[in-house]
C-alpha cells in the first residue's frame, strides 16, 4: 500500500455495560441489571478504522467529532489505537449507543445524540490525506457526513480504490466506486426490492440493480453466515462462502465494518475484487467467531469506564461555544524558570485560553532519566496553575501529548526553544494538530535558560562550595 487506508464516515461511541441479572424490578416487570463493568470503543467508521489498524495497517480517519466528553473519549481511543484522526467539527452531540448486557445477551440498547447536524467544512489536511490514500473506505452510518460537498468531491476524485459501505439513510455512492458492500436488508431498502424468492436470487437481482443505478464497479452483498454474493459486470454472480461454519455467534456487531475494511485493505494491496471479497468474508467470519465487538481486547491497564469531563475539557467547551480560540502548549516544566514564563505568556496572547499539557512523573523519567523530575507532577502543576497566563493544566502519562491533544483539539499548539528558527525540525505533533485544522507555531525562547542548564549550574555551584569548605 503506497498510502494509508483512509476511512471516511460517521463515528459513534459504543459502550457495553455488562452485569448480572438476579431479580425482577419490584415496580415494573423488567430485569434488574447489577453492573459489573463498562467498556468504551469507537463505533461506526471509528470501529472500521480501529479494526484495520489492529491488522497493522496505516489508517487515517476523516470523521466529525463534537466538543463534548463523548467526542473527547473517541479521540482518545482512536489515537491510542494508532489511528490518525482528521476531524470536522460536529455542531451537535456525539452519537452514543449504550448496550446493557448480561450472560452474553443484550437486554436493551440506549441511543443518545439526537438528530444529526451538518458538519463544518473539512480541514485542508483531511483533503490532502484523501488525495494521498492507498485505499479509501466510505463508512456511512446515516448521519450525513458523506453528504458533505467537499468530501464527496474528494471521494469522487481519488485515484485510490474506493469501497463504499452504505446506509439506507445515506447518499448514493459516488460513481466509479470499486466496490459497494451492503448487507441483504440494506440492499432491499436501497433498491426497494420486495425480496421475492431465495436470499441468493434477491441478492443477485437487487445487487445488479444497485450496481447499475449507482454506476459502480461491483456490489458485494453480505448474507450473514452464508458469506457474500458478488455482483459484477459479468452475468453470473460469485458466491463466496465462509472458510468454515461459525458454530456459535455471540455478537455480530461490527461484522460489516470488518468486511468492508478487509476488502479495502486487500484492494490497496493489488487484489482483484473477487480476491478482496474472499479475504473480507474470511476476516468477518473470524471476527464473529472470536466474539465480535464484545471480543475486542482493550490495552492492558487502560480504563474502560467513561471519562467524566475534566476542568480543561469543560473550559474548552465554554470557550468554543463563545467562538473563542483555544491555545495549548506542553512540556515537563521541571524547575520553572524565566524562559518557561516567557513562552507561556507569549502563548497566552495568541488566544482566549491557554492549556498546559504537562508530562507526568513517569513520562518525565522515561524522557529524561531516573533522576528526573526534581519536582513532582503535583508541585509542577500547582506552580503552573498559579501563573496568571495559564488557564488550566492537564497531566498526561504517555511519552507524547498526542492523546491529550486529540481530546482537547486546540486551535493553536505552541512550542519554543529548539523548534524555533530556520532549519529546525518539525514538531512531532504538527501533523496531528493540522489534522483538525489547527495551527502550529513557535514563540521566542529566552537564550541561556533551560532546566538542564539550571541543574548543571546548581551542581557545579554545590561542588565548588564543598571543595571550598574542605
Amino acid at each position: 500500500m503506497s498510502g494509508p487506508l483512509v476511512v471516511v464516515g460517521d463515528t459513534l461511541l459504543d459502550r457495553d455495560v455488562s452485569g448480572t441479572v438476579g431479580r425482577i424490578c419490584p415496580d415494573a416487570p423488567v430485569p434488574v441489571l447489577d453492573e459489573r463493568s463498562a467498556t468504551d470503543r469507537p463505533g461506526g467508521a471509528g470501529l472500521a478504522a480501529l479494526l484495520a489498524a489492529a491488522d497493522g495497517t496505516e489508517v487515517a480517519l476523516v470523521t466529525a467529532l463534537a466538543d463534548d466528553p463523548a467526542g473527547a473519549r473517541l479521540a482518545e481511543l482512536l489515537t491510542a489505537a494508532g489511528v490518525r484522526v482528521y476531524p470536522l467539527r460536529n455542531p451537535g452531540a456525539t452519537p452514543e449507543k449504550i448496550r446493557l448486557r448480561a450472560g452474553g445477551q443484550t437486554l436493551l440498547r440506549l441511543d443518545r445524540g439526537g438528530e444529526p447536524q451538518a458538519p463544518t467544512e473539512p480541514p485542508e489536511a483531511a483533503l490532502e490525506v484523501l488525495a494521498a490514500a492507498g485505499a479509501v473506505l466510505a463508512s456511512d452510518y446515516g448521519r450525513g457526513l458523506l453528504r458533505q460537498p467537499a468530501l464527496r468531491g474528494a471521494l469522487a476524485a481519488t485515484p485510490a480504490p474506493l469501497v463504499w459501505d452504505p446506509h439506507p439513510k445515506g447518499p448514493a455512492a459516488v460513481p466509479g466506486a470499486r466496490l459497494v458492500t451492503p448487507n441483504l436488508a440494506e440492499l432491499r431498502q436501497l433498491t426497494g426490492d420486495a425480496g421475492a424468492g431465495s436470499a441468493l436470487s434477491t441478492a443477485t437481482r437487487a445487487g445488479q440493480e444497485l450496481r447499475r443505478r449507482w454506476r459502480v464497479g461491483a456490489v458485494a452483498v453480505t448474507t450473514g453466515a452464508d458469506g457474500a454474493v458478488l455482483c459484477h459486470a459479468g452475468s453470473t454472480p460469485l458466491v463466496v462462502p465462509p472458510p468454515s461454519p461459525v458454530d456459535s455467534v455471540e455478537d455480530t456487531c461490527g461484522a460489516g465494518d470488518r468486511f468492508a475494511a478487509a476488502a479495502a485493505t486487500a484492494l490497496a494491496g493489488g487484489a482483484l475484487v473477487s480476491e478482496a471479497v474472499g479475504e473480507a468474508v474470511a476476516a468477518a467470519s473470524a471476527y464473529v467467531a472470536a466474539g465480535g465487538a464484545a471480543g475486542l481486547h482493550r490495552e492492558p491497564g487502560r480504563r474502560s469506564r467513561p471519562v467524566p469531563p475534566g476542568p480543561a475539557e469543560e473550559l474548552v467547551a465554554r470557550v468554543r461555544a463563545d467562538g473563542g480560540t483555544v491555545v495549548a502548549t506542553g512540556g515537563c516544566f521541571d524547575l520553572l524558570h524565566a524562559g518557561h514564563v516567557a513562552t507561556l505568556r507569549a502563548a497566552r496572547r495568541l488566544g482566549d485560553v491557554l492549556i498546559v499539557c504537562l508530562n507526568s512523573d513517569r513520562s518525565v523519567r522515561a524522557l529524561k532519566g531516573p533522576e528526573r523530575p526534581l519536582n513532582t507532577e503535583a508541585d509542577r502543576a500547582a506552580l503552573l496553575s498559579a501563573l496568571d497566563c495559564v488557564d488550566s493544566v492537564v497531566v498526561f502519562d504517555e511519552p507524547t501529548p498526542h492523546a491529550v491533544l486529540s481530546r482537547l483539539r486546540p486551535d493553536v499548539w505552541v512550542k519554543g526553544g529548539d523548534y524555533a528558527g530556520d532549519g529546525a525540525p518539525e514538531l512531532p505533533e504538527a501533523g496531528l494538530v493540522r489534522g483538525w485544522g489547527g495551527r502550529v507555531v513557535t514563540v521566542p525562547y529566552l537564550a541561556g535558560r533551560s532546566t538542564t542548564a539550571t541543574i548543571t549550574a546548581a551542581r557545579q555551584r554545590g561542588d565548588h562550595l564543598i571543595k571550598g569548605a574542605a
